[in-house]
């Protein structure tokens, strides 16, 4: 199989799985956290390096866990695993996660150097095997196993992180949106909603959409309510939502629901569509937490890589 049959069959791969989530009716950026013996809220970490997993492939190992019923949300590979002194126990499965990045091939050097112009970048997609610790013998004891309780009281150190950010937020009015043009969020009061914890959701939401502006990620915000380009920028802070809860403990929920059919004609019809949302989310959620450093958070449209498999 050629590099690029094996980067278009990890797409075509990938994306199949979210659809067929979409089609029965999941969301999969939406899981029952904190249910009886389930998996606890959380994004996955690598239990080797400390570091947690980005875009696509934070989709892909919560689907793992939850499916398996897994105690946590750490992973590792099978050389990590020896190198902790553990081994991955015989007859386990592994999990697919992905790693994408770029190089410059030769070819394009020598093109550049004759030419002085800037050499072209070509990108790559890899596949990693990773195990859950739990299906590893020899490993110290799990620090996560215990299942965390949602919360559903009002969330100081969530407003800390708002409050961080510096965005202008204005309470008032009926309708929770974000305006690109003044730069702005606007969310009704808290006492607005059934459940005060909505008003956090809402608001990380928004900001997710807040970090697309042409000042921060410059994405793209010229699609028309109803077309391809509002439903795959909607996306971005649906799932930058969902990775702000779980890393500060919010239970995450669906805002727009009434999105599906969209999402689903734009997964259909792009095989890459949910790499490229869920790279931006990351990074989108990089943003609000105030990861900003160089290498860690970048142009929306000129940052190439899409996940690190950690």
């Amino acid at each position: 199989m050629t590099a690029n049959a094996n980067v278009q069959s990890l797409h075509d791969t990938v994306t199949a799985r979210i659809i067929a989530e979409l089609e029965a009716g999941r969301f999969p950026w939406v899981q029952p956290w904190a249910s009886s013996g389930g998996t606890p809220l959380g994004l996955p970490q690598n239990a080797s390096t400390g570091r947690t997993y980005s875009g696509v492939n934070i989709l892909l190992l919560w689907f793992a866990a939850i499916e398996q019923g897994r105690p946590s949300q750490r992973w590792l590979t099978f050389k990590q695993a020896l190198a902790l002194g553990g081994c991955v126990r015989k007859g386990e499965k592994g999990t697919m996660v992905v790693y994408a990045d770029t190089f410059v091939p030769k070819a394009e050097q020598d093109k550049a150097s004759a030419s002085g112009e800037h050499a072209r970048r070509v990108g790559f997609l890899k596949r990693f095997t990773v195990f859950h610790v739990d299906q590893c013998d020899g490993l110290a004891v799990d620090p996560d196993a215990a299942p965390l309780p949602g919360r559903t009281e009002v969330l100081p150190h969530v407003e800390a992180v708002i409050a961080a950010t510096k965005a202008d937020i204005r309470i008032g009015g009926e309708m929770a949106f974000y305006s690109p043009s003044h730069d702005f969020i606007q969310v009704p009061p808290q006492e607005a909603y059934f459940e005060p914890v909505n008003w956090y959701r809402t608001k990380l939401h928004e900001l997710g959409h807040w970090t697309g502006h042409v000042s921060r990620l410059d994405r793209n915000f010229s699609g028309h309510h109803g077309g391809e380009a509002y439903a795959r920028e909607e996306l971005v802070p649906e799932l930058c939502s969902a990775f702000l809860c779980a890393e500060l403990g919010v239970a995450p929920t669906v805002r727009h629901a009434d999105y599906l059919g969209s999402w689903l004609q734009v997964l259909k019809g792009d095989n890459r569509a949910i790499f490229q949302a869920a790279s931006m989310a990351s990074k989108a959620a990089d943003f609000v937490m105030g990861r900003r450093e160089a290498g860690r958070v970048r142009n929306g449209a000129a940052e190439i890589r899409l996940e690190s498999a950690a």
